[in-house]
């Protein structure tokens, strides 16, 4: 494959690749407005924080694979990749113990007033009276919004050092999911008012999406402790910045931030920010992910994307539709042998039914397989006896598509 680098990326991720016979090109200092006219004849595009605009999209003419090296994909335009029929994916997971080990900084930093400590230290005042007065982490509870990767993280490195731990009940967790807050014996509660209202220290862990910007509102933040921690590592438009600079003011909120709702959109640079300059503040720049432990795991999952999309996976794709589509699923089990499956969808044709998806499994020793199409129209008895006399096929069914009730 030919593959753009258009963001720096850990070395050991073009030198595995190439050695692949893939070709290679990095270009790090691309932006979102030099990179339509390179993508040109790429077939793979591999970014960080480079974003991904329609135009880009609409300037390949070869790109089948975008892929986001980390987790979030609010920089790329994935709407109009998969108008254009390209996989968007991504690397979740692998920065998660270096933004946990940042956020446990934060709030260290905070409870122990360190940042203030070095600051008088290095002018050359001394006061340990002031500074020897902290509230400690031990037996204080820390409310975690959004039990990914990156929360579970957190949420073991603040047991550790014994904090009680709070998180929001939600249906459909995965069972791994609801294994580790058990055995990390978390407090669930049904709102987040009663979260933010409980917790000493409240760590948000959500993605970037319309309904989490704004998440932490001046509504939320009036219900928080006197005095209590927020922790921002996701995000920066998850919280509001001027409800959050009243609260600091107001009811004497501390706040640790590795994001900022108007952070640079680059490396480096002028910045001037109220919030970040706020003496309740505890800050960093967006560097939540930046170790060469996660830098290095996150290089290996775009050479672990890379290789399955060239043995026909597809992993870890943000941009697909839901795993069902249309009216009915029909399930065509049928010998591996040429032109069955050309077979079943000439009848289809002809009888103007649509494929939405399809997936076709070839069965241990290589003899059966079987297709299962995703379909929009009428499944009568005689289009099942249709498809089930086309020779080598063995048997036919369908399945209706389960439907949402609406009210």
């Amino acid at each position: 494959m030919k593959i753009l680098f258009a963001d720096a990326i850990d070395p050991t991720t073009v030198s595995e690749l190439a050695a692949r016979e893939h070709d290679c090109v990095v270009e790090p200092a691309l932006g979102a407005e030099e990179l339509p006219g390179w993508v040109a004849g790429f077939e793979a595009l591999v970014v960080r924080s480079t974003r991904v605009t329609a135009d880009t999209i609409g300037a390949a003419d070869a790109l089948e694979l975008i892929v986001r090296a980390g987790a979030g994909t609010n920089t790329i335009d994935t709407r109009s990749a998969a108008d254009a029929g390209i996989y968007v994916t991504n690397v979740p997971g692998r920065n998660a113990v270096a933004v946990a080990e940042l956020t446990m900084g934060l709030l260290l930093a905070i409870d122990r007033h360190i940042p203030d400590n070095v600051a008088d230290l290095r002018s050359g005042r001394w006061d340990k009276k002031r500074y020897g007065e902290a509230q400690g982490l031990l037996g204080r509870t820390m409310g975690i919004v959004g039990l990914g990767d990156i929360g579970l993280a957190v949420a073991e490195r603040a047991s550790a050092f014994g904090m009680e731990l709070l998180g929001l009940r939600k249906a459909g967790r995965r069972p791994w999911v609801v294994a580790r807050i058990g055995s990390l014996g978390f407090h669930l509660v049904d709102t987040l008012e009663e979260l933010v209202s409980t917790a000493h220290a409240v760590s948000i862990h959500v993605p970037a999406a319309e309904d989490t910007v704004g998440l932490i509102d001046a509504r939320l933040l009036a219900m928080m402790r006197p005095g209590s921690i927020l922790l921002n590592t996701s995000r920066g438009d998850v919280v509001d910045g001027p409800a959050l600079l009243e609260a600091l003011d107001s009811r004497g909120l501390w706040a640790g931030l590795d994001v900022y709702p108007d952070e640079p959109a680059s490396g480096a640079g002028e910045w001037d920010s109220e919030l970040a300059r706020h003496p309740n503040v505890v800050g960093t720049h967006h560097i939540g992910a930046s170790t060469e432990q996660a830098q290095r795991a996150i290089a290996q999952g775009v050479v672990e994307i890379i290789d399955a999309f060239q043995r026909g996976e597809v992993l870890n794709c943000v941009n697909l539709a839901p795993t069902r589509l249309g009216t009915c699923t029909l399930h065509v089990r049928h010998f591996d042998r040429v032109g069955v499956l050309a077979a079943v969808f000439d009848i289809l044709r002809r009888r103007e039914i649509n494929v939405e998806q399809m997936e076709n499994r070839i069965f241990a020793g290589k003899k059966a397989a079987v297709a299962t199409i995703d379909i929009v129209g009428d499944v009568t008895d005689d289009l099942l006896a249709s498809l089930a006399s086309i020779p080598d096929v063995l048997h036919v069914s369908a399945v209706p598509a389960l439907r949402e009730e609406t009210t």
